[in-house]
């Protein structure tokens, strides 16, 4: 089996058969993957402690599950669309 290296040594593909084809002769190297993957930068987000009553805590997990969702990205994401209307919302107390 061949190895690639090098993601500039993909050939171009006439077609998908064609493309199959090299795809079941070829593997990627290792390192090639690790080298592609994009870290995040820790710098990116920071870590805080919430405290939760554990069934609310059950409840929310119940649903991330449902969804094939991680529960803390969920919960990022519900307070990320609640800041965002939050922001969007016009208060009473301006003119």
């Amino acid at each position: 089996m061949n190895q690639l290296k090098q993601w500039k040594n993909v050939p171009s593909f006439a077609d998908a058969r064609e493309e199959a084809s090299y795809w079941a002769d070829t593997e990627l190297d290792p390192k090639l993957m690790e080298n592609s993957l994009i870290v995040p930068d820790a710098r990116e987000s920071t870590t805080i402690t919430l405290r939760f009553d554990p069934r609310m805590l059950a409840r929310i997990k119940r649903v991330a599950r449902s969804r094939y969702l991680n529960y803390q990205s969920m919960m990022k994401q519900w307070l990320a669309e609640r800041l965002d209307s939050e922001v969007r919302m016009p208060t009473d107390d301006k003119p």
